[in-house]
């Protein structure tokens, strides 16, 4: 059986993991969060002393996922997504939060001054939207709102709904 791959991106902070652990327990579809991945492999090529942490080395993500993406039946949760081929999703989220919201998140996860105002930056100049606008046929990229509770399991039914939807048409 034919199953969708699904990106989920946006600025960190606004809900991506929380979502896909929820929508891959939910769907069946098998979730990798690129960061833990990249954790998990040392797919790193350095390290960002003003942001503190280190630098995705993307080559080394793209050839470790490149057997699950065409196997199919995965969510993908990462910020940036200008770097993985077109051809691997069918769909791209990008999760988007009020600046307030997405402020006390980011405060929360310890995140230090410039790191903070340059994600609220990215956020209220829609730079992950752009990407992804830039990166995929804009008509597979939607932009779904994350800022309470009750939108999380909005988005959650949305996506199950067109998970299922595409499923039947690429299964008959």
């Amino acid at each position: 059986m034919l199953l969708p791959n699904i990106l989920l991106t946006g600025t960190p902070g606004v809900g991506k993991t929380t979502l896909g652990k929820e929508l891959a327990s939910r769907s069946g579809l098998k979730y990798i969060n690129v960061g833990d991945l990249a954790q998990e492999g040392q797919l790193y090529n350095g390290y960002d002393e003003e942001y503190d942490c280190p630098i995705l080395d993307e080559d080394r993500v793209v050839d470790e996922l490149e057997n699950q993406m065409r196997e199919g039946g995965t969510i993908v949760d990462y910020h940036g997504c200008d770097f993985f081929p077109e051809r691997w999703f069918h769909i791209v989220f990008v999760l988007r939060t009020d600046n307030s919201e997405l402020y006390k998140r980011l405060e929360t996860r310890g995140y230090g001054e410039k790191k903070l105002k340059d994600n609220i930056q990215c956020e209220i100049f829609q730079v992950l939207y752009e990407e992804a606008v830039a990166s995929y046929k804009e008509e597979i990229v939607h932009q779904l709102s994350s800022n309470k509770p009750e939108d999380l399991e909005d988005n959650i039914n949305q996506i199950l709904k067109w998970i299922e939807q595409w499923v039947k048409d690429h299964n008959t």
